[in-house]
This record gives structure tokens, C-alpha cells and sequence, in this order.
């Protein structure tokens, strides 16, 4: 018969049972560790990738620049780009969700309390704020104006698709209005898109080349601003036919 012998706590079996269970601890967490480096390299590249573009798109329209170009100013050989975007119209689809989402949390902003009885102060208070994330953000912003109404058909529809989901966000906080409770959602839409163009309008002429000046910018600000209070205050008389 062959003899079984058990090992106690704290014997030699429980040592080596021990270490075993360290190494593979240390090892698990050597490949996390990996893993997460690995992940922040390539989130680092890609971003590299997206700055590239914008850089690249602020002065020339976005067909114009190549894969090699946007390569060579992350630091990446062509071949590398495909493990971060399909294709380069994968890339600007990318460039344009990143920017429109700068100008979605401006509009937002500046939108904040907004009721028809206060035209005045809401309208000048958005675009002053509008106005200074267009400053911030200049290449981003020239990039989603030139390529809005031109160049590559995905990124056209890309920018479109996101005007729509400002206009629907601007259309609930219009809804919120207790002056506007009548309205019927395709009005209230209708406003809405009014007031974004009227606001994306203002940016494209002072992203213009001939604009350049403080007078002329003056002039642009003051005009933008009395189109939106003749929005609000026109909302304000309407009355929806039933």
C-alpha cells in the first residue's frame, strides 16, 4: 500500500504552493500592466494621428492633404495608420465628431437658461460664448465651415448628422419654455435650426479672410446678435395654428 502523506500548513508544500500562487500574481499583473501600456500607446498614436489632421486642415481643405502627410506629422509610418482608422475618410468622420462635439458643448453653454422673455441678454450671452470657442478652437472651427457644403460626401453628411442633434437638443430646451408649451414639435424644431445657422452663419463670416479687423468683427457680433433677438422675440408672438 502505498503511504499518503499530508502536508500541514505549514510544511513544504504550502511554500512552494505559495510562491507558486506569487509568481503567477506577479505575472498576471506584469501582463496588465503590459496591457495597459499598450493601450495608452496606441490611444497616444491616435491622437497624435487626429492632431496631425487638424493642423493640416486649418488652412486646406481636407481631400488635399494625404495619408503620408498625416503619418509623418504623428510620427507613425503609413502602414501604422490602418491600426487606428480604416481609411482616411474614417479619420475626418473622427475629426469632425471631436470638433463638433467642442461646439456642441459651447451651444450648450450658451443656450443655458433660455427663454424667449429674456432675448436680449440669452441671445448676446450665447454668442459671446460661441464666439470665444471659435477664438480657442480656429482650426477646428475653419475646418467644419469649409468642409460643411464641400469636399468628401461622408464627411459632409458626418457635419450634417450633427447640426441635426443640435438643433434636436436646442428643440428640448425650447420645448422646457412655459411660453412655448403650445407649440408643436416641428415649430419648435423649425426655431431651433433657425437659431444654429444663424450662430454657424456668424462664424463662417468671421473665419472669412475679408472680415479680418475689429471693425468688422464688431459689425458681424452686433448684426448676428439682432438676428437672434428678432428670432426670439418673433417666437414670442407666434401663435401656432391649432
Amino acid at each position: 500500500m502505498t503511504a499518503i502523506t499530508i502536508v500541514g500548513r505549514s510544511g513544504p508544500g504550502s511554500e512552494v504552493g505559495a510562491n507558486t500562487l506569487g509568481s503567477v500574481t506577479r505575472t498576471r499583473s506584469s501582463d496588465q500592466r503590459d496591457a495597459q501600456t499598450r493601450a495608452d500607446k496606441k490611444n497616444q498614436t491616435r491622437q497624435a494621428l487626429l492632431d496631425s489632421t487638424r493642423s493640416l486642415v486649418g488652412e486646406r481643405s481636407f481631400g488635399s492633404i494625404s495619408l503620408r502627410e498625416v503619418a509623418r506629422g504623428a510620427g507613425i509610418v503609413p502602414t501604422a495608420f490602418y491600426r487606428h482608422f480604416a481609411s482616411m475618410e474614417d479619420l475626418g468622420v473622427t475629426v469632425v465628431e471631436d470638433s463638433m462635439r467642442v461646439l456642441r458643448r459651447a451651444l450648450r453653454e450658451g443656450r443655458r437658461d433660455l427663454a424667449a422673455r429674456q432675448a436680449m441678454p440669452t441671445a448676446k450671452n450665447s454668442l459671446d460664448i460661441l464666439l470665444r470657442h471659435v477664438r480657442e478652437n480656429e482650426s477646428q472651427f475653419r475646418f467644419l465651415i469649409r468642409e460643411q457644403h464641400g469636399g468628401i460626401a461622408e464627411i459632409r453628411r458626418a457635419i450634417d448628422t450633427e447640426l441635426r442633434l443640435f438643433a434636436k437638443e436646442l428643440t428640448i430646451d425650447l420645448a422646457r419654455i412655459p411660453d412655448l408649451a403650445s407649440w408643436q414639435p416641428e415649430d419648435l424644431e423649425i426655431a431651433a435650426e433657425l437659431i444654429v445657422t444663424i450662430m454657424l452663419t456668424a462664424v463662417a463670416d468671421l473665419l472669412d479672410g475679408e472680415y479680418r479687423g475689429r471693425g468688422a468683427e464688431k459689425e458681424i457680433v452686433e448684426r448676428t446678435e439682432r438676428q437672434l433677438v428678432m428670432v426670439f422675440l418673433g417666437m414670442g408672438q407666434w401663435r401656432p395654428s391649432e
